[in-house]
């Protein structure tokens, strides 16, 4: 495994982050989910092979999904210190109009009751969710600040919106003298690089790391030369609303499984290393239900692919709507 710093920080990451969303309660938010005991032995794999980077968000199954990442993390790591924990806010948790977005009020309720699901008295890296469009981004700026500021949270990151709103919001904090966002969790993979315009560059820039979301396209770049459905294929809403170019996602796809016939991997290895092969990459958040996920996305991490695999997978790319 290789560290890196989040972007230009002083806090190292493992290069391939773990994605919690696949673990909680399949009742509340899917049938591909993991429960805790399933999930034990992924999560302590990717531990065992250099993973300290994990990543969750409040309305993941609704709360249990932090609730499984704090009980694991803490069982699987001798110290606190040994990982790098992260979480998002802005998604309702609940039916309440204050239940969810980037009030200063559901900020401080909502990084309270995540510390309590967690088990920990700060999380490494707290997250806005999506830009709230509701609340001033001087009030969201300087109750994140606050949150910093009283120990709860040590960086913050942004997720999920388009580059005037992360530049302003950037702005806004910076004239206050408040905590800035140190990385952006974009929608980023072979299929989906819009990002590429403006949000990356800008990002670079400015030094913010990039953790991006998806990096398999919610597991098409895995599957890439296989006829396989799988239980989140055939059972993700978003898969298609997100991906619904099929004639040019089926180029890239088609270039995918040839790299990896020719490399003698699996498919996953090729498209992570791809992108872990970008500009400004500090790690992509990779989920993870089998062992073989987790070992694909480690395995990139020494995947070097050659300038012309690197162009002969961006080639066919075409652009298409923004999809945040």
């Amino acid at each position: 495994m290789e560290y890196v710093r989040l972007g230009s920080t002083g806090m190292k990451v493992s290069r391939v982050c773990l994605g919690m969303m696949s673990y909680g309660d399949p009742a509340k938010w899917g049938e591909w989910v993991l429960g805790e005991a399933a999930a034990e032995p992924i999560v302590r794999r990717a531990a065992e092979a250099g993973v300290t980077f994990f990543d969750t968000a409040d309305v993941y199954s609704y709360g249990t999904s932090e609730e499984v990442t704090g009980r694991l993390l803490a069982k699987i790591f001798p110290s606190r210190d040994d990982y790098v924990l992260a979480t998002k806010v802005f998604m309702p948790m609940g039916k309440g109009v204050n239940d969810g977005g980037l009030s200063r009020k559901h900020i401080h309720s909502a990084i309270d009751a995540s510390l309590r699901r967690l088990g920990t008295d700060y999380v490494d890296l707290y997250q806005i969710h999506r830009w709230d469009p509701d609340t001033p981004i001087e009030e969201t700026m300087q109750a994140l600040h606050d949150v910093v500021r009283s120990g709860k949270a040590r960086y913050l990151g942004a997720s999920s919106m388009y580059a005037w709103q992360f530049a302003k919001a950037q702005h806004v904090a910076e004239t206050h003298g408040w905590t800035k966002f140190v990385s952006m969790q974009n929608h980023y993979n072979l299929l989906y690089r819009e990002e590429e315009r403006e949000m990356n560059p800008l990002c670079l820039d400015q030094g913010v790391g990039l953790i991006p979301w998806s990096p398999l396209a919610r597991g098409l770049l895995a599957r890439a030369g296989s006829e396989e459905v799988t239980t989140r294929a055939g059972s993700d809403p978003r898969i298609e609303a997100l991906y619904d170019d099929a004639d040019n996602d089926r180029l890239i796809l088609d270039r995918v499984a040839q790299v990896a016939r020719e490399r003698e991997v699996a498919p996953a290895r090729v498209a992570l290393s791809w992108l872990l092969h970008q500009p400004g990459l500090s790690a992509p958040i990779v989920g993870a239900t089998k062992d073989g996920h987790v070992d694909d996305a480690v395995a990139a991490v020494d995947l070097s692919l050659t300038e012309k695999e690197l162009a002969f997978l961006a080639e066919p790319y075409r652009p298409r709507v923004v999809k945040l």
